[in-house]
């Protein structure tokens, strides 16, 4: 019994470190079989550059668009947008998801509303967008923070009424005042929901500036890849392409550290 009771005791760094290398090489490996199975199905089926560019070819217009300083332009761009599109769609989505959750009636009052806005495709709202707020950035920065709005909103909601009443109770009757509440309270309770719509909300974002841009500008990623497009240069649309998931993914891993450190202080 005494055994039992015992708390269990934590991975060492050794044990973590072998594991995130583990996961690390698992991922090598799957890049690589990527690639070879690539580069295999182009040299087999003898596809023609425009149409299917092998991974040299790929790689080294990787290192020509570096070089020449157009892919870090375009990149840094597109990921001021995303970023600032975040930060506007997650702080004003988790503070009316917070004061949903409090006032069922403005739930009732407000929810129609929101997801009618959120029922229109995104692609069609843009144009209007850009139309309203011209072609520089702050249109994009909309698109984004539209299209990670809903997703995290939800999730806002959903983790803060999924607190215990128990445990409300419970603070409630020691005297705690509505911001210990919610800082000791409701804002650990609800941290694995409010992660998971921000790592839903962190790689839409991409695709809402992505689409901000493939409808009006003159930088950015998007646009890279309408020029890439109209000169029949596949090679450099895939080299966006992979730009943009590389993005996607590293905002995704970053989130899940910070939400690993975050529950393990919980």
């Amino acid at each position: 019994m005494a055994e039992i009771c015992q708390p269990q005791a934590r991975p060492s760094l050794a044990a973590r470190l072998r594991r995130l290398a583990g996961r690390a090489c698992g991922a090598l490996a799957g890049v690589l079989a990527f690639i070879a199975l690539w580069g295999g199905l182009v040299a087999l089926l003898r596809y023609p550059p425009f149409i299917l560019p092998g991974p040299g070819r790929v790689w080294a217009r990787f290192l020509v668009a570096v070089a020449d300083g157009s892919l870090w332009y375009h990149t840094s761009l597109t990921l001021f947008e995303i970023f600032a599109g975040l930060l506007l769609g997650v702080s004003t989505a988790t503070l009316l998801g917070y004061v949903i959750a409090k006032s069922p009636t403005l739930d009732r009052i407000l929810s129609p509303y929101i997801v009618a806005a959120q029922a229109v495709p995104i692609v069609a709202l843009a144009p209007l967008l850009v139309i309203w707020f011209g072609f520089g950035s702050l249109s994009k920065i909309l698109v984004c923070a539209l299209t990670l709005f809903l997703p995290v909103l939800i999730n806002t909601a959903v983790g803060i009424r999924s607190v215990d009443r128990n445990l409300r109770e419970l603070m409630r009757s020691l005297g705690a005042s509505r911001w210990q509440t919610f800082r000791m309270l409701e804002v650990p309770a609800a941290l694995p929901v409010l992660f998971g719509g921000l790592k839903i909300g962190a790689t839409l974002s991409v695709i809402g500036a992505v689409v901000g841009e493939f409808v009006g500008a003159d930088r950015g990623l998007g646009f890279l890849i309408n020029l890439a497009r109209g000169l029949f240069d596949t090679p450099l649309l895939f080299v966006a392409l992979f730009t943009l998931v590389v993005i996607a993914l590293a905002l995704y891993g970053v989130l899940s550290l910070i939400e690993a450190a975050l529950l393990r202080y919980r």
